[in-house]
């Protein structure tokens, strides 16, 4: 989309419901056929065996180590957030990963494990994983993350209110968020699984930027499907568009189902050849996974030695 098409869609959005539906869906279309066959093609893409070991290093950096489930308790936690600071005991050259994500009451338990280690604090927020609570609810949820040391909030969109045309409660909702995180990252998570068409895709990723989220995210990884290469490239033109029109750039996390380190290396082509190389940076991609980190090892290891571990080399997360 040239820069000026987009500069061109930008009324005041703000005014009324009225103008936000005008604006969203003045939005070009996505082509979806084209999209699916471009992110297949560039899935085809092969890295070199000398460029391997850096992909599986940034992408390893990139990893936002995560437990959410009702079970969590602070040892796990704990132990999650050791692995995160130094992945392979045995090999201290593994980079740290980017962040650890957690429950809202866990938060302090992952600071105080994760204090000096440079790896930052996520917590999910604002009913996680439904969205659907008071609005005071969900500022509440988001302020006591914050209070405790978070460092980002991974909130949720109301999918019921954007899928009935209510943009407007969705845009006010993440400006509020936004404003109690304070210094904290905001990371707004589309659930795109439940968005329906990559349109919808599209409309979320804008709105979400104009509301003031520092990153969109493809998923709660509660919902199937989640994170998608061709849902992924959507939402990467959608940042890299936004950028060239308001000079502000935002990030993207997939997030869910994504296990493997071939799948990781796919993500960081589909990054490099849609948005471009600022955004191959943890400042500016991430990836959602909580058993990804596991198979990056054993390939890294591989890389080294020339040999796989045993599957319980590796902690289970």
């Amino acid at each position: 989309m040239p820069d000026t098409a987009v500069a061109a869609l930008a009324p005041d959005i703000a005014a009324s419901n009225t103008s936000l539906r005008a604006y969203l869906h003045g939005l070009p279309g996505v082509d979806e056929v084209g999209a699916r066959a471009r992110a297949a093609d560039l899935a085809t893409r092969s890295i070199k065996t000398t460029a391997k070991r850096a992909a599986i290093d940034l992408a390893i950096r990139m990893v936002d180590l995560t437990t959410l489930e009702g079970a969590d308790t602070p040892g796990k936690v704990r132990a999650l957030c050791a692995k995160a600071a130094l992945p392979d005991p045995q090999d201290r050259s593994v980079p740290r990963v980017a962040a650890v994500c957690v429950y809202p009451d866990l938060v302090a338990t992952a600071v105080s494990a994760l204090a000096g280690t440079g790896v930052g604090v996520a917590s999910v927020a604002t009913a996680f994983p439904s969205g659907r609570a008071p609005l005071d609810a969900k500022l509440s949820d988001t302020r006591r993350a914050v209070v405790d040391g978070a460092t980002e909030i991974d909130m949720v969109i109301d999918r019921g209110a954007f899928l009935s045309g209510d943009y407007r409660k969705v845009y006010e909702e993440i400006i509020a968020v936004k404003d109690a995180c304070g210094a904290a990252h905001l990371k707004v998570i589309l659930e795109t699984g439940e968005l329906v068409t990559y349109d919808n895709v599209r409309r979320a990723s804008w709105l979400a930027m104009h509301a003031g989220a520092d990153f969109i995210k493809t998923s709660t990884g509660k919902v199937s499907p989640a994170a998608t290469l061709p849902v992924t490239l959507v939402m990467l033109e959608a940042v890299r568009d936004f950028r060239a029109a308001t000079g502000r750039q935002v990030g993207v996390k997939p997030a869910g189902g994504i296990r493997a380190t071939k799948d990781a290396v796919r993500y960081l082509v589909l990054v490099n050849e849609t948005a471009g190389p600022d955004w191959l940076d943890p400042v500016w991609f991430r990836l959602g996974a909580s058993s990804l980190l596991n198979d990056l090892l054993m390939q890294r290891t591989k890389l080294t030695t020339g040999a796989y571990q045993g599957p319980d080399y590796y902690t289970l997360d």
